[in-house]
């Protein structure tokens, strides 16, 4: 799921893209490869696009999910919020700020951004063009 675009219309779009996996069985039963063309890309209002990659359970029992979101320059950032799941985000393009616990930090293409779970945070495109990241969401409530 993406929950880092735009405001609550943005975090509707995203539980909307986590829930339009398609196909009755789990990504996760057995290795495979999730092919970049086959990933239906959905656009927000604000420009910012997503594409849910898989949402699954792997064998040793933990909820997994990954999308890949892109916001554009300027895009606006939701509020402070609190997931109820763990997060890697792994900056693929542009700068990402960090707002967490009090502060902000700022990280770019190849960092990789730690959300624990219940921190109250949010993430914005702190840069002048597209940022692209992926998000990998472990344990808790993984499709909202």
């Amino acid at each position: 799921m993406r929950k880092v675009i735009v405001g609550t219309a943005a975090l509707t779009f995203l539980c909307a893209m986590a829930q339009a996996q398609t196909g009755g069985s789990d990504p996760l039963a057995s290795s495979r490869v999730f092919l970049y063309e086959d990933m239906p890309v959905r656009t927000a209002p604000s420009g910012a696009e997503g594409r849910v990659v898989f949402n699954g359970t792997l064998k040793t029992g933990e909820a997994v999910g990954a999308h890949e979101s892109m916001q554009p320059a300027g895009t606006k950032p939701p509020a402070l919020h609190v997931i109820q799941h763990s997060e890697f985000i792994v900056v693929q393009q542009g700068t990402l700020e960090f707002n967490h616990d009090g502060k902000a930090e700022l990280v770019g293409p190849g960092g990789i951004i730690y959300v624990a779970v219940g921190t109250n945070h949010f993430i914005k495109n702190a840069g002048d063009g597209q940022a692209k990241y992926v998000v990998i969401q472990i344990g808790g409530d993984t499709k909202k």
